[in-house]
């Protein structure tokens, strides 16, 4: 089975991960307080874009997907910098030039530090803000653009900030984190947020990113009503048994994680990005290989993952998924297996439009700084050399496989 000749084929970065040189928003303040690992300049992509864009052009994508920092574009409330967003523009201009098509995400998880000092999404204020900033960016740039993406993973915003703790503003404290305050009698120190209360934040907390993304939406339709506009959904593929239980239970997470939070956007979605990671299927779990996150791998999971937002009727794209894999020993398995399971949805009917691997080089991946290495171009952060890896060459080599030329035939 071929790929359509119009399939977007790519990978994907966002902005405070490459780019180097944020240092207003709200992880970076929480890097100068020790709380996360400081991101500094990065891979310093802000100023070697066009260089990394000859890479992808030279490993044969067609399209590559980046988010624009809304801390540069807005740096103080509303007040909006024009430098930022012609440095985005000329990005975009540089990929168009290299046959690479953009895929622009408005928002990937950092916050202005004036937003996130009003409570970033905790606040009433939060959609109108970001429905603002959304306008925005589409007024100056969306003549450049076939579509946009409101925010990423919304869920796993929510949830490592308010349910984990491990992420700003940090406001659920482990159990040994509240053992610890209870039994110190320190009480002159910060009180761990009890767990109850934190989750009904949480809920707030989506609840506002739900109304933030479909406030953006019509605030881009007014702006630019031929715009495609999408949300981008991390989505657990849960799988389960024939037994009734394990098919409850399976349902049961597929709802909480994934169909909870859509039903309420997906009236105004014109398309939809998938985040890939997890398959878990209840009631025979079995044996499986581990990537350096110690997650297990079962990259065509992704079927499962995909039939579960064919539920919307809307195009698809992959717009996450990938590996930590340092010594780039399952990354080339890991795509093809990928791969494999999109056929195998498109057989049956999704409509899926591109594939965006994760990353196009390694990256700041968020608490756990620089360590984890998901590229398939490998970053030297002493000099910020680039070396393409082994893995990136076979992802070519499937593209160029899986193509459909102009002339109906497959590429050579």
């Amino acid at each position: 089975m071929k790929f359509p000749k119009d399939f977007y084929w790519g990978a994907a970065t966002a902005s405070y991960q490459v780019e180097g040189g944020i240092e207003n928003c709200d992880w970076a303040k929480a890097a100068r307080e020790g709380r996360v690992p400081a991101c500094g300049r990065a891979c310093d992509h802000y100023h070697r874009y066009e260089a990394d864009f000859d890479l992808a052009q030279q490993l044969g994508h067609n399209a590559h997907r980046f988010s624009i920092e809304w801390a540069r574009i807005e740096p103080v409330e509303g007040q909006f910098d024009t430098a930022a967003i012609e440095h985005y523009r000329a990005v975009i201009r540089a990929l168009k030039e290299r046959g690479l098509t953009p895929f622009v995400t408005l928002w990937h998880f950092t916050l202005p530090q004036w937003f996130a000092d009003k409570g970033g999404f905790e606040s009433k204020q939060a959609p109108e803000l970001f429905a603002r900033y959304a306008r925005y960016v589409v007024e100056q740039l969306g003549d450049e653009l076939a579509g946009i993406t409101t925010m990423n993973e919304p869920i796993v915003f929510a949830g490592l900030g308010w349910l984990k703790g491990n992420w700003p503003p940090f406001k659920m404290q482990k159990l040994a984190d509240w053992q610890e305050y209870t039994n110190s009698g320190k009480r002159s120190q910060s009180r761990p947020q009890q767990s109850w209360w934190a989750y009904g934040t949480y809920r707030r907390v989506v609840r506002h990113l739900v109304m933030a993304h479909n406030q953006a939406y019509d605030a881009i339709k007014l702006v630019a009503p031929d715009l495609s506009v999408s949300i981008v959904k991390h989505v657990v593929a849960y799988d389960a048994t024939s037994n009734p239980w394990q098919r409850c239970k399976a349902w049961f997470a597929t709802n909480f994680q994934t169909h909870s939070f859509m039903r309420k956007v997906a009236d105004r979605c014109d398309e939809i990005g998938l985040n890939f990671y997890h398959y878990v299927k209840f009631g025979d779990r079995g044996e499986h290989p581990k990537s350096d996150m110690g997650w297990e791998m079962i990259p065509g999971g992704i079927y499962r993952a995909l039939h579960i937002l064919h539920h919307y009727q809307k195009p698809i794209f992959v717009s996450e998924c990938g590996v930590a894999d340092d010594d780039d020993s399952h990354r080339a398995w890991y795509i093809e297996e990928q791969l494999t399971g999109m056929q195998q949805a498109m057989a049956d009917g999704v409509d899926v439009r591109g594939h965006m691997y994760w990353s196009l080089m390694d990256n700041y991946e968020w608490a756990l700084g620089f360590e984890k290495k998901f590229g398939l171009i490998e970053i030297n952060y002493d000099t910020l050399e680039r070396k393409i890896r082994p893995s990136a060459w076979r992802y070519k080599e499937l593209i160029e496989q899986y193509s459909v030329a102009d002339n109906g035939s497959a590429a050579s």
